[in-house]
């Protein structure tokens, strides 16, 4: 596991951009793990500008989400493939068949959710995945006690989720930890005192599912890039 600290959100967010922009560089048609979440909304606008200015190309990208809001399609304002839309989608050349993401609405949702892991396995695997993290530690929303070998699946969202998330849906759907691992290389990023003993339970804490971003540190290819403040209590 590889430690980025640096003095402000916008330092995250211009050294995430700096990492995908090398590796698209390396790999026009990589494929990207994608997430939501307040922090990935500065990611997305300098994505979205370094798109403009011609340094980054998405024709040739794929994307897969880390999850979805039960019950939610992307029509609806509230689901997270809006938040993606209009935060990043809808802004750049992606095209539109490459995008992948869970359907919430799925009337099989367990045959959804299969489909999903074949859908990556086919595209020979997530090439790079960026998460964001939670305040209880979570990744993807798989939340404290998820099983390291958890899949793509239905879970139940913790009241921290629901309160920091403000949402009223008590379910979801997610890409499972060992879905996530799969991935070659991961980048996380995290700013804020709000994430600092989240931050350091995941990177010092000792690897338990009661932490499941603890996880990380057994990836062979995980950079943190964290704010001083997310930093602090390391």
């Amino acid at each position: 596991m590889r430690i980025v600290i640096v003095k402000s959100i916008k330092e995250v967010v211009l050294e995430a951009v700096d990492f995908v922009f090398k590796e698209i560089w390396k790999k026009p048609n990589l494929v990207l793990g994608l997430a939501t979440g307040k922090t990935m909304i500065p990611f997305y606008k300098e994505l979205v500008l370094a798109y403009k200015n011609s340094k980054i190309d998405f024709s040739e990208i794929k994307s897969f989400n880390l999850d979805e809001y039960l019950g939610f399609n992307e029509d609806d304002k509230k689901s997270l493939r809006y938040f993606m839309d209009i935060n990043l989608f809808n802004k750049i050349n992606i095209k539109k068949e490459n995008i992948h993401f869970l359907n919430g609405s799925a009337k099989n949702i367990e045959l959804e959710c299969r489909n999903y892991e074949k859908e990556i396995k086919k595209t020979g695997g997530i090439d790079l995945q960026i998460l964001g993290i939670g305040r209880n530690g979570h990744i993807g929303f798989n939340e404290p006690g998820s099983s390291f070998k958890s899949k793509t699946r239905k879970v139940k969202l913790s009241d921290t989720t629901l309160r920091d998330n403000k949402v009223k849906i008590k379910y979801a759907l997610t890409m499972g930890l060992a879905t996530i691992m799969q991935a070659k290389k991961i980048i996380l990023l995290a700013n804020g005192k709000h994430k600092a003993d989240a931050i350091a339970a995941a990177i010092r804490g000792n690897v338990n599912e009661k932490v499941p971003a603890s996880i990380l540190k057994k990836h062979k290819d995980a950079t943190f890039i964290i704010d001083k403040y997310a930093a602090s209590k390391l």
